[in-house]
């Protein structure tokens, strides 16, 4: 077995004491080592293949530079997995690492995720959700600093997707674009229960405001709780049938595929014959053709973004309370071949 290099084989290699080479390796403030001196001791550390002790350091400084990150089914499905990249890039960026652990919606599992990680010292919880909706935390995290991730507990910060301003922008470049007879799919007042989705109801409610603000009403209104292809594919059937409008928003992407069957089925061009703006920025969204123009959800950014928030507040320099209880994230237009333009 590999001898572990410690401190002294270093110092031992350059001459120096233990405490000189500590202080180079752990960036020690006001140490007043010559450079080239700290470069010497650098280039041997690498060279013998040195890694500092993690645990010993912790005991040291009460920091074990680790974060957790706890999901309800991030880590498991494609939809959401861009936030762990954001939370791993912005960890990295910190000389952090991040222990994950997945609960799949169980109560139980949650607790023993915080309750294992709050043995292994980290110095603080993100908890992502794949879908954005009120949840509940368990007792135990005594302190711990906490970011929750698209979603939202009583008395933690949140980052969040700013969907109020999607709905806007969506009806906007839509009106833009030379569209006044505009269809929707997928309206449902499930969708105001906090436990079932915490921004959806903004959606709508942007979407609405920017009907109100260009002067219109939707021509037709497709309901539905279920946004699956097939409530598109009924939706697309009905204001087909009509003839006379000239674009469908889509509450999100998946609605969007169904409105696409019905064309093909029919023989008609999108968007040629009907323009489709949606929501999310699902991977298939650009697979399918003409691919989708959709608003989309900043996964990525927010994981980065919770993550340096967590960072400050654990470095002492923000605390939650300080702001406001929400920390919302532009949804960006992804501008692709779905949307006429009818000047």
């Amino acid at each position: 077995m590999n001898k572990r290099i410690t401190l002294a084989d270093i110092a031992a290699r350059t001459g120096l004491s233990a405490s000189t080479v500590s202080m180079v390796l752990n960036n020690r403030p006001g140490s007043r080592i010559p450079e080239a001196t700290a470069e010497r001791v650098r280039a041997i550390a690498e060279e013998l293949g040195y890694a500092p002790d993690r645990t010993a350091r912790g005991l040291r400084t009460g920091r074990s530079e680790a974060l957790g990150f706890i999901s309800d089914e991030v880590t498991i499905t494609r939809y959401a997995s861009a936030m762990i990249r954001g939370i791993l890039d912005a960890a990295e960026a910190c000389n952090h690492a991040v222990l994950m652990a997945e609960t799949d919606n169980h109560p139980r599992r949650l607790e023993n995720a915080i309750r294992l990680m709050r043995t292994r010292h980290i110095d603080g919880i993100l908890v992502g959700l794949m879908r954005a909706r009120q949840v509940d935390l368990p007792a135990g995290l005594g302190g711990l600093p906490v970011i929750i991730v698209n979603g939202k507990v009583d008395g933690y910060h949140a980052v969040l997707p700013d969907e109020y301003q999607a709905g806007l922008d969506a009806v906007n470049y839509l009106v833009a674009h030379g569209h006044r007879r505009i269809a929707f799919i997928g309206r449902a007042a499930v969708h105001l229960d906090p436990r079932v989705s915490w921004t959806i109801g903004r959606r709508i409610s942007g979407i609405d405001t920017g009907m109100a603000n260009a002067g219109l009403s939707f021509v037709h209104e497709v309901g539905g709780s279920d946004w699956e292809p097939e409530l598109g594919y009924r939706g697309a059937a009905e204001i087909f049938d009509r003839g006379d409008i000239t674009a469908i928003i889509t509450a999100n992407d998946r609605i969007a595929f169904g409105v696409y069957g019905v064309a093909q089925a029919r023989g008609l061009s999108i968007p040629d014959d009907m323009s489709v703006l949606s929501f999310d920025d699902e991977q298939l969204a650009s697979y399918v053709r003409p691919q989708v123009t959709t608003m989309r959800l900043p996964y990525l950014d927010m994981g980065q973004i919770a993550a340096e928030l967590l960072f400050k507040q654990i470095a002492g320099e923000w605390c939650p309370t300080d702001s406001a209880e929400e920390t919302l994230v532009r949804m960006p237009l992804v501008e692709r071949s779905s949307v006429a333009d009818l000047g």
